[in-house]
């Protein structure tokens, strides 16, 4: 199978660069995965797509105001640094450019020494571990010195740093948004509640896969990124009673998607459970956990114009691709929606 079988084209113009005043304002195309039926909605519509009984399943993660610009201490050269994820107490996997001054023993500081980060390995691709050294509360100082690491796609300056983040994020420690969520609003959400449709939250930190492009010409030979990953003791039971009653599980965004499949793969059911996933969903896949999906539109050859296309079917997303690219809809991170039913 082919990365090029995954491509389609797409004007630049489309690739939203600011988010919407209202949240679920954005359009929403509603693709039907087993007859190809596409149909054109608002995101605020999502209601007509859930039934009494069903669960949502929402990533709550939250975002680190990770992207930092600091200078080495000794020449003073500016470093960017994007925080990815926590390898030990203190010690941090770390995008860095230009990487190819940073060895181990560098020394990079920010905001005149209220945080400092000494080099401690060296990894191919920029990635570096540094070791972070200051006083105080580490999520407060990267509040004050931090940027959101906003995808390299988007080029103006995000004005309210909370449209990064969805309205229920919880748990720190992502380098990007689940993006398909950033739609919902509590007021919407609490519709869904009133309609009788459960709300189950989940887990996964969302890391370096991000910012990688699918580089080889077979997907089969893709090396998939590994995300820490958490599914609480009541979502699993919430979930088990969804799939017994008959009901549906609609998954919010490929992170969702990625841990219940990852959980169901390993256990055969829904249960407690914790740790790291590297799971590559592609055509061929048989889905296990869910069976609807709320979810952006991706970028060309990426791993999530994968996992879509194995659920709906490839003809089925390319069809809808180029239906959204007539239709003018808004692409990636800030753009509109897609409902697989």
């Amino acid at each position: 199978m082919s990365t090029e079988d995954f491509d389609f084209y797409l004007p630049d113009n489309l690739i939203a660069q600011t988010p919407l005043e209202e949240r679920d304002a954005s359009k929403m195309l509603v693709l039907d995965k087993e007859t190809g039926e596409i149909k054109h909605k608002h995101f605020i519509d999502v209601l007509d797509y859930m039934e009494r009984g069903d669960t949502l399943v929402l990533n709550d993660t939250k975002v680190i105001p990770a992207r930092l610009y600091g200078v080495k201490e000794k020449t003073g050269a500016v470093i960017e640094m994007l925080m990815l994820n926590e390898k030990e107490a203190n010690v941090w996997e770390c995008l860095t450019k230009p990487a190819k001054r940073i060895s181990e023993g560098t020394i990079v500081s920010f905001g005149d020494g209220k945080l400092k980060a000494e080099c401690v390995g060296v990894f191919d691709e920029g990635i570096r571990h540094f070791k972070l050294i200051y006083s105080g509360i580490l999520y407060e100082i990267l509040d004050e010195l931090g940027e959101m690491p906003l995808p390299p796609y988007i080029h103006k300056k995000l004005e309210d740093q909370n449209r990064y983040q969805t309205v229920y994020a919880k748990n720190i420690g992502s380098a990007a948004a689940p993006t398909a969520g950033l739609h919902f609003t509590s007021e919407l959400l609490d519709k869904v509640k009133e309609k009788g449709i459960n709300i189950a939250y989940v887990t996964l930190h969302v890391g370096l896969g991000t910012f990688r492009p699918v580089q080889v010409s077979d997907v089969k030979d893709h090396k998939m990124h590994s995300e820490f990953y958490i599914v609480t003791k009541e979502t699993a039971e919430l979930l088990n009673k969804t799939k017994e009653e008959g009901h549906n599980i609609i998954s919010v965004g490929t992170t969702s998607t990625r841990t219940l499949e990852t959980v169901m793969n390993l256990y055969g059911t829904f249960k407690e459970a914790s740790g790291f996933t590297d799971i590559f969903i592609y055509p061929g896949y048989e889905f296990k956990a869910i069976d609807k999906l709320i979810t952006n539109f991706h970028l060309p050859k990426s791993t999530l114009v994968m996992l879509v296309s194995a659920l709906a079917g490839k003809e089925n997303i390319l069809k809808a691709y180029k239906v959204a690219v007539a239709e003018r809809y808004r692409f990636f991170s800030f753009g509109d929606s897609m409902f697989i039913k």
